[in-house]
């Protein structure tokens, strides 16, 4: 069987990582976090005291992170040297700080070229796929990282559901003082990201799933849908 490659882009409250986990799950597939390669990327530096301002060595520590990736998505892992930093990279010191890091040029490309590896390494037996592929999801994922893969969604949702499922991840409530709280953090790093990653408009290819009024079940059949159909139509190509 071919190895398949799903790339999901999409700002943050779409759903990406629910339904990449999910459907990773359901089709035997690896899944592959890679904004959560950002946040070890942020731990990492202010774990050795660095200045996040001071591009030149944030950059350089991050060619240098000891990152390991684990892509069961029952239960993804991400270790640094060894300790395991999974907890860690969700917790409000690191939400705070990972925009500098993400919007660092020098940075982007060094953990794009992980993002790559980790991809390919997913097509080869012996990975936890066993070659079957990968469900990569974050931002530049359909257009810078894997730009060629045969399955490219963009998922998008209108600003109030994305509030709301932001609020409910963070803080177990949508009420308006959980959506206030939450609003900043949510709208700065989409501002902030957004100078150097276009993941709000579909590239030639990409098929975009609007998730703003869908349950999560709706959304992830949508999902499957596109999947499945991209999947299915070289195969009967290769029939023909």
């Amino acid at each position: 069987m071919t190895p398949l490659v799903v790339a999901i882009d999409g700002p943050s409250g779409t759903g990406k990582s629910t339904i990449s986990r999910r459907l990773a799950s359901e089709l035997g597939l690896a899944y592959l976090d890679t904004g959560a390669m950002y946040r070890v990327a942020t731990w990492w530096c202010l774990h050795l005291g660095l200045d996040l301002t001071d591009h030149e060595a944030v950059a350089e520590a991050v060619r240098t992170i000891p990152m390991e990736i684990g892509t069961d998505p029952a239960h993804p892992t991400f270790a640094v040297d060894g300790q395991d930093v999974s907890g860690e990279i969700r917790s409000t010191r690191i939400s705070a700080a990972v925009s500098a890091v993400a919007t660092n040029l020098g940075v982007r490309p060094e953990l794009q070229r992980r993002q790559r590896e980790a991809i390919a390494a997913e097509l080869r037996p012996g990975s936890f796929s066993q070659g079957r592929g990968v469900i990569a999801e974050g931002r530049d994922i359909t257009t810078v990282v894997a730009p060629e893969a045969p399955v490219r969604i963009l998922l998008l949702a209108d600003a109030h559901a994305r509030l709301e499922r932001r609020a409910r991840e963070l803080h177990g409530t949508a009420d308006a003082e959980a959506i206030a709280a939450t609003r900043d953090q949510v709208e700065r790093r989409d501002a902030d990201d957004s100078t150097v990653s276009n993941f709000t408009t579909a590239a030639d290819g990409v098929v975009t799933v609007d998730t703003s009024t869908l349950t999560l079940d709706e959304a992830v059949a949508t999902v499957r849908a596109v999947i499945t159909a991209a999947d299915e139509s070289p195969r009967t190509q290769e029939q023909q």
